[in-house]
């Protein structure tokens, strides 16, 4: 429809054609209202009924809720509608007829549950609030590209398809590829570390991971979009500042482009992080965790930090911030450790207070101490002879990190369950749509 013009876009004195979805009939008799709702917003068309052909009252009064049609007629000023315009209408045409029985209320009227608005997205995404969730998160990774570019990195695609796990273990979905066995990849971790050692040198991709756990939780999702970035000839203290970065850029961007959506969902204050984020050892942190007498138990050296725990110390530190130095045995082995101390790694986390964002580190470039780290984890070097032999051939020091997009856009809008942020979640219950 080349001449159609956007609801937002029509003005006074014009003749236009809108296209969109019928939102709501009003009829009070005489005359009666028909707002029709397309992406940029909802129109007012007027049907006078003793002035108008029958033919044309009785379609467009006729027509259910969430049919899309497209209306022709001369725009109006008028103050009491709900834009100050109003269209006048000459024609109009019904391009599919919806069902009278929705499965759910577009309009928000009536509240449906998660599941149900899962399972009807196409339908959930038509409320305002849901559509504004997407283009927030659209807006997050296009600032994130732009912001990548600025530091000279290039963007890459790796294989969702692999002959190994990334890190080993049984979180991985096997498939059947032409008689051999495979797996979806967790991560592109081996592989963007490759390319450090090639002559792009600094790289970042954004793509989905899959993972076999079998978390049933509000933040835990089986596919998810990750954001990787790797970068040659930097150190760990290095990367925490590109992630830094990233983070600030992401919401820079939103709050920069994203008004209108930010105001739907309620957010009159939102701000973008400013202050650089705390760096805690990781010694430091579990000592404030303790210090909040928030845990039935306290932590000690070695332990991974449960829920609990990441909640008392974010209430803590209030905001953005890093947790470093990790124990070597927590994290995977292609995370350096210190030569001075080798039960200690290179290692960090970026959490915001709600949850952990990020895992990252200085990898392990030398080629015999990265294949001591394999057979420290139990796993065989050999089965990972494409990644490990490549390191005998000049591979730079190097570090690199990984965001959860969905993760992201969950602690940035407070949303209740990450499955909020993703258009077709992925879970131990659901495989469709």
């Amino acid at each position: 429809m080349d001449n159609r013009t956007h609801a937002a876009d029509v003005d006074a004195g014009e003749t236009a054609t809108v296209a969109g979805w019928v939102h709501e009939i009003r009829d009070l008799g005489g005359i009666a209202f028909l707002i029709i709702r397309d992406k940029t917003g909802k129109l007012q068309v007027k049907f006078e009924k003793d002035e108008m052909d029958d033919d044309l009252v009785e379609t467009g009064l006729g027509v259910h809720r969430e049919s899309v049609v497209a209306v022709t007629g001369p725009v109006e000023e008028e103050p009491r509608a709900p834009t100050g315009l109003e269209l006048v209408p000459d024609s109009i045409e019904v391009l599919a007829e919806a069902d009278p029985e929705l499965p759910l209320d577009p309009s928000g009227k009536v509240d449906a549950e998660l599941p149900t608005r899962l399972n009807n997205r196409t339908l959930d995404l038509r409320k305002p609030e849901v559509k504004a969730i997407f283009e927030i998160r659209s807006e997050i990774l296009r600032s994130v590209r732009e912001y990548f570019r600025s530091v000279g990195s290039t963007e890459i695609n790796t294989p969702k398809i692999v002959a190994t796990g990334t890190e080993g273990g049984t979180e991985l979905f096997p498939i059947t590829y032409f008689g051999q066995e495979a797996f979806m990849n967790q991560s592109p971790q081996l592989f963007k570390q490759l390319m450090v050692g090639s002559g792009l040198e600094r790289v970042f991709e954004i793509g989905p991971i899959f993972r076999a756990e079998e978390h049933n939780t509000p933040r835990h999702l089986n596919e998810a979009t990750m954001i990787d970035f790797e970068s040659a000839f930097v150190d760990h203290h290095e990367a925490m500042d590109v992630c830094e970065g990233t983070l600030k850029a992401a919401y820079e961007g939103v709050a920069e482009n994203c008004a209108e959506e930010l105001e739907l969902l309620g957010y009159d204050d939102f701000e973008v992080p400013e202050a650089d984020f705390p760096r805690l050892t990781y010694e430091e942190a579990i000592e404030r965790i303790n210090a909040t007498g928030e845990l039935d138990e306290q932590l000690v050296w070695g332990d991974d930090l449960p829920t609990e725990a990441e909640k008392a110390l974010g209430d803590d530190v209030g905001g953005h911030y890093f947790i470093t130095d990790w124990p070597s045995e927590i994290k995977p082995f292609y995370i350096q450790d210190y030569d001075d101390d080798p039960q200690l790694s290179k290692g960090f986390d970026l959490m915001h207070p709600r949850m952990e964002l990020v895992s990252g580190g200085q990898r392990e470039h030398r080629y015999d101490a990265l294949v001591e780290g394999f057979e420290q984890q139990g796993l065989d070097p050999a089965q990972f002879d494409y990644y490990t032999r490549m390191f005998k051939y000049g591979m730079p020091p190097h570090a690199g990190w990984a965001y959860g997009v969905e993760r992201l856009v969950m602690t940035m809008l407070d949303l209740g369950n990450i499955r909020e942020a993703v258009l077709f979640p992925r879970d131990r219950q659901r495989l469709s749509p």
